[in-house]
């Protein structure tokens, strides 16, 4: 089962969703400064060498930029970029969630 957190002030929060599945809710720099789309960027197992990497459209909600997706490893690493291809990735630490 995922474990949730929150980055508060980077603008990211992480909810289980399902047995396991994870929702992540984006709220950072580049949904404040206005992009007209935000993508997920992840991939699986050891964060400094990602398989199964893809980008995926996050859907905009009330809460922010969401998007649900399946753990394919006890371990997911993630960042976000916009359509004009503009980096969020926690100054070069990006994200990670355990499961």
């Amino acid at each position: 089962m995922v474990q949730g957190w929150s980055d508060t002030p980077k603008g990211v929060e992480v909810r289980p969703a399902g047995f396991n599945d994870v929702n992540i809710i984006y709220n950072g720099l580049l949904a404040k400064c206005g992009a007209d789309q935000v993508y997920l960027h992840c991939g699986f197992g050891d964060p400094k060498n990602w398989q199964n990497v893809s980008t995926i459209k996050m859907e905009r909600t009330q809460r922010g930029w969401e998007s649900t997706l399946r753990m394919q490893d006890s371990t997911m690493s993630f960042c976000f970029k916009d359509s004009a291809n503009n980096w969020d990735n926690n100054n070069g630490y990006n994200w990670t969630v355990r499961a």
